[in-house]
């Protein structure tokens, strides 16, 4: 996973991105960049304005939310904010000279970090239930055939008996999300003081998917997971794993809620009386209903992860709507 993701000619170095095989929140509409932006500027409030403003885009694909929010935000919180997008690919041709381009998030830093569809390409291993009843790594080829191999011991067993235990029979499968609970935990551990936000497709230990979800995508086409560079491999993120203290889990359609995008219809008086406005307003909630719909994107889990920060405010429900 990690060499066809991320190797030579793997997939998230692949010129045309990801935004070339799929659409996510950042592509379905500015909306989303915009409430990025409410959200940073309300973990600046909360912090009490200080001099300098970090906003940290983990796995920013082509930089476009980092892009995004800053064009989103207002002048006097734009002048101390320093963005920063975190990616393994080359810094793309023509993006705002603002965005700093780094491999490894920064360290020391005091803002927001935002992780959106980040964890669930850190690479992890998948353990399967065997006939003979142990449960055991599934080996992957080139090609994409699998085959079991060794005995899931250590650490690795220890995550899977807490946080995804498997029944006795055969053919089960668990994604081991060890890895991506201290790729979150080292990425958290960035910040001296803010607001870590992690956001992507997501269950929880009363919920796990019984055979696991690892998947391929390619030009908008689920495919079989071959780990040859051509398409992303993904699978759901175990975010109640990664949770540290203090964290708070929902789903993105409160979230988005909370920020102020509801996808409700603009009143038809405004038809009559600014007809290129309502048309407007009616785009806006067609792609906020998207954003927010059950069973879609509105469904993806948001984890929030407060240090050294009262989440009370920041993430508390808009009022007047």
């Amino acid at each position: 996973m990690e060499s066809a993701l991320y190797g030579p000619g793997g997939f998230y170095r692949r010129p045309e991105g990801p935004a070339g095989h799929f659409r996510t929140s950042v592509h379905a509409s500015p909306l989303f960049a915009d409430a990025v932006a409410r959200l940073l500027c309300r973990v600046d409030t909360a912090l009490g304005h200080p001099g300098e403003l970090a906003f940290v885009d983990m796995g920013a694909g082509r930089g476009e939310l980092t892009a995004g929010v800053l064009a989103a935000l207002p002048g006097e919180v734009a002048a101390r904010a320093r963005a920063y997008a975190v990616e393994r690919a080359e810094r793309p041709e023509g993006l705002d000279d603002r965005i700093r381009w780094r491999a490894t998030p920064p360290a020391g830093v005091t803002g927001l970090l935002f992780a959106n569809e980040w964890l669930d390409n850190v690479p992890l291993d998948v353990a399967e239930r065997a006939p003979d009843g142990a449960l055991r790594r599934v080996l992957v080829h080139a090609d994409g055939t699998e085959e079991l191999g060794g005995p899931v011991e250590g650490p690795d067993a220890a995550w899977l008996a807490r946080w995804w235990p498997l029944g006795a029979e055969p053919g089960l499968r668990a994604e081991i999300g060890r890895p991506r609970d201290e790729a979150w935990a080292a990425a958290v551990a960035t910040l001296t003081r803010g607001l870590a936000v992690a956001v992507d497709y997501a269950h929880t230990r009363e919920a796990r998917p019984p055979f696991g979800t690892l998947a391929g995508f390619r030009a908008g086409r689920a495919e079989p997971p071959v780990p040859d560079g051509s398409r992303d491999v993904t699978a759901h993120v175990a975010l109640d794993a990664c949770a540290l203290p203090g964290a708070r889990l929902c789903t993105q359609r409160a979230a988005l809620h909370a920020l102020g995008v509801h996808g409700g219809r603009p009143p038809r008086t405004l038809a009559s009386g600014d007809p290129a406005a309502y048309v407007r307003a009616l785009a806006r909630a067609g792609e906020a209903a998207e954003l927010t719909a059950p069973g879609g994107l509105g469904d993806f889990g948001w984890l929030a992860q407060p240090v050294r920060l009262d989440l009370t405010d920041v993430l508390a429900p808009v009022t007047g709507l």
